[in-house]
């Protein structure tokens, strides 16, 4: 036990990582108690549950709208500076609702929109703050440090209901606002203090739409990671009714206070704490795709009980069965979508997987509250579970396959010599590739091919064809092209170690005397250009 526990606590030993991950868990324990006691406020002043289950969705939606161009932001800018202007956002909406409830001014709409505020800075901050784990801790710890991220809120959940309940029993909302205030100053000191090595790279940033469109393309043309989000997505959307919905059975199924619904979210946190410390021991004793479908069904149970019992114990324990489901899946997927992605888009990877798991929970917190206000809660928990169960089964269509040990950095490229002198804009390039394959060799070729084109084509190669020559049949040309100059060289720059093996393979099936070489040119357009007329000069 106490080697698990090293394990899951190894990257703490990093100055860096520590100093930010011990300053999160303070925010979000403020975070939490502001939470808490917005969700009960909000319970208690309106009569509709949609309005009570948006309040989760109000810090969750923006997430969907602005996790991708956050993400492309991360990866194309200083990530420690786009956490620092992520915090920033969050010190502010919360000081704002301090500010507006002690004078007054605060309704239900403008809680909802602060709540906004402040999930705009989550969002900016989420993708930045995961993408930097890799660059501050080696590839071996990356799956500690994301437990670490997910237990360390999952500890904070456990106190800072308990912390919430009783500040808001006993000092009011006020207080919780301003705890919540001063505890998102802490991130800000702490990333503004520390500093981390972040490979530079020689080219030019791109423009953030084009970077945005190339995390579009390269997380379309990987499985492990359209299966990670699929997933994630859905069981956000399932799952999120647990929160969404508890304020709702505390009073009305409950009929308790804020003492009760603190102590119930506790044993959520509770359930994801243990979780967290058990999970490097799951991980060897089970697959990492059956260890996510157990969690949709830990959740699905939770849902199923929550309704039917009139016994508050016995929805603590449920909590507590669903927090550890919570911790299981979203950290499985958190790790899975890190380590299937490289260093160059793994902040927009990670972005668009938020994106859509965040828009699920926001999604799901809506229709799970319509549901419970037009039919009732039994309705609401009950559909929820039928939701997480396609969850589980969706696991044998879409499986999270096993997290492969593979070089994920970037490998050396050294640019080929031109004869011309070429800006970074210059394009768009043509390159092509020739290679002479043995008839017996075909098949090998072809497979090899297949692969070849979706690692070229998710690093940036446009209009990619395979030609094969009519006169020489054992003649076989690869074409594509790239925007521009910049762009072929990002896209070499993108190539992983692992990547390159597969450029190996279709060499070494190469039967030509040298070997395979690409073939650079830039393209020129040949149309119709307009003269400017000469002037008719007058006769004499």
């Amino acid at each position: 036990m106490s080697s698990v526990i090293s394990t899951t606590f190894a990257p703490l030993r990093n100055q860096a990582f520590r100093s930010i991950w011990t300053a999160t868990q303070v925010s979000s324990l403020g975070w939490l108690i502001q939470t808490t006691a917005i969700s009960w406020l909000m319970a208690t002043t309106s009569a509709s549950d949609v309005m009570v289950a948006l309040v989760q969705a109000s810090s969750t939606l923006p997430a969907f709208l602005l996790s991708i161009l956050a993400g492309a932001i991360a990866d194309s800018f200083n990530r420690r500076g786009v956490m620092l202007a992520g915090h920033g956002l969050i010190s502010l909406a919360s000081l704002m609702l301090a500010i507006s409830f002690a004078l007054g001014f605060v309704s239900p709409w403008m809680i909802l929109g602060l709540g906004f505020l402040a999930g705009c800075g989550f969002a900016l901050n989420d993708p930045a703050w995961h993408a930097s784990v890799g660059d501050i801790l080696e590839k071996r710890d990356i799956p500690a440090a994301v437990t670490l991220m997910s237990l360390g809120y999952n500890i904070v959940r456990t106190t800072g209901p308990a912390l919430g309940g009783p500040i808001l029993a006993f000092f009011g909302p006020l207080t919780a606002f301003a705890v919540a205030a001063l505890s998102d100053l802490v991130p800000l000191a702490a990333v503004s203090r520390s500093k981390w090595h972040v490979h530079s790279s020689s080219l030019p940033p791109q423009r953030v739409l084009t970077a945005v469109q190339d995390g579009l393309r390269f997380t379309a043309m990987s499985f492990e990671i359209r299966a990670a989000i699929a997933r994630g997505t859905l069981f956000g959307f399932a799952s999120i009714s647990i929160l969404a919905l508890l304020p709702l059975i505390v009073r009305d199924h409950f009929k308790g206070g804020p003492l009760t619904y603190g102590a119930l979210l506790a044993a959520f946190g509770v359930g994801a704490f243990s979780a967290g410390l058990a999970t490097s021991h799951l991980r060897r004793i089970l697959s990492q795709d059956r260890l996510i479908a157990l969690a949709s069904l830990a959740c699905a149970v939770c849902c199923l009980v929550l309704p039917l019992t009139s016994s508050i114990s016995l929805a603590a324990l449920a909590l507590a069965v669903g927090g550890v489901g919570w911790l299981l899946s979203w950290t499985g997927i958190d790790v899975s979508v890190q380590l299937s992605s490289p260093r160059w888009v793994v902040g927009r990877t990670l972005s668009i997987y938020y994106a859509l798991s965040s828009g699920g929970m926001a999604v799901g917190s809506w229709v799970w509250g319509a549901i419970a206000q037009d039919f009732s809660l039994t309705t609401a928990f009950l559909a929820a579970a039928m939701v997480l169960l396609l969850a589980v089964g969706i696991a044998f269509v879409l499986p999270i396959r096993l997290w492969e040990d593979t070089d994920q950095g970037a490998s050396v490229f050294v640019p080929p010599p031109l004869a011309l002198d070429l800006q970074p804009r210059s394009g768009p390039i043509v390159i092509k590739v020739d290679y002479v394959i043995a008839e017996q060799h075909l098949e090998a070729f072809l497979d090899c091919m297949r692969e070849w084109r979706r690692i070229q084509s998710r690093a940036g190669a446009r209009n990619w064809t395979l030609q094969r020559d009519l006169r020489t049949p054992t003649l076989w040309t690869e074409t594509f092209r790239t925007p521009t100059w910049a762009d072929y060289l990002r896209l070499n720059h993108r190539l992983t170690a692992t990547d390159k093996d597969t450029g190996e393979r279709l060499a070494a099936l190469h039967g030509g005397d040298l070997p395979p070489e690409p073939v650079l040119s830039i393209e020129r357009s040949t149309g119709f250009v307009r003269r400017r007329s000469q002037p008719v000069l007058p006769s004499s």
